[in-house]
């Protein structure tokens, strides 16, 4: 795809973002978008976030779980990144007007304690370099119409990120089985899902593992004090004004989001 064309649909993607208003998926309109393509929209519509003054705080991995890669028709996960503006404190209630169609995702948060770029890194690795980890709620949000997307339009649309909160009590990852660590999540109350962390990858420092490897071969590093989302546990969960969530992850406690008008 062409330079003036990646700079048109990262723009148009971020319009979308402070409009609140989707756009037809890319590859209805651009049939031939490749995923390269797709990472270089992302890139321009995260610069055009930069440019208004955020900063990058981390990166999330999507796309993690079997059903979703069956969906999308793809056999790896996609990548991200977090800026300033996405980052939200447990309990600060979020609001619907920020969102166009929002979902909500209970995952596995991880804080860097060190600096981690690949390629050759490995889950000791990722155990090494992390300061702590954390339950979080990942809300993620397309700005393509009705959600109709295959894997080149989420991910030139960022990887579908909202905002996320991140709660419960933060501990080493070398205290706790992550892959065994269950989860279970409850909306209004009623439990709606639950998992182990084994469903991301195997584990989720798996997923972080993949995600160094994959942004080093790009020349992109993972940098100390980054969050790092890395992947859903749970289904995604459709959220409407009033709505309140809790998950919980064994060792880690439980962390929760509600959504207001």
């Amino acid at each position: 795809m062409d330079p003036q064309k990646i700079q048109r649909h990262g723009d148009e993607l971020y319009q979308s973002l402070l409009s609140r208003q989707p756009v037809a998926p890319l590859t209805e309109r651009e049939p031939g978008i490749t995923i390269d393509d797709a990472y270089q929209i992302q890139l321009r519509m995260i610069q055009r976030r930069l440019d208004a003054g955020e900063r990058v705080v981390g990166k999330k991995i999507g796309v993690t779980s079997q059903v979703v890669m069956d969906m999308l028709g793809v056999n790896q996960p996609d990548f991200g990144h977090l800026l300033s503006g996405m980052v939200f404190n447990e309990g600060q209630p979020l609001s619907m007007a920020q969102f166009i169609a929002p979902k909500a995702e209970a995952e596995v948060a991880f804080i860097l304690a060190r600096d981690l770029e690949g390629p050759g890194v490995t889950a000791a690795d990722v155990l090494r370099a992390t300061d702590c980890v954390m339950p979080c709620f990942e809300i993620v949000d397309s700005r393509i119409e009705d959600w109709k997307i295959k894997i080149q339009d989420t991910v030139a649309d960022n990887a579908s990120c909202g905002v996320l909160t991140l709660g419960g009590l933060r501990r080493s990852p070398r205290d706790i089985d992550l892959a065994l660590a269950g989860m279970v999540l409850e909306k209004n109350g009623e439990i709606v899902s639950t998992s182990c962390g084994a469903s991301v990858q195997g584990s989720p420092v798996n997923a972080v593992a993949w995600l160094a490897n994959t942004l080093g071969r790009l020349g992109i590093g993972l940098k100390a004090g980054d969050i790092i989302l890395s992947g859903s546990q749970s289904p995604l969960v459709p959220v409407v004004a009033g709505d309140s969530l809790y998950c919980t992850v064994g060792g880690l406690g439980g962390t929760s989001v509600r959504f207001v008008a």
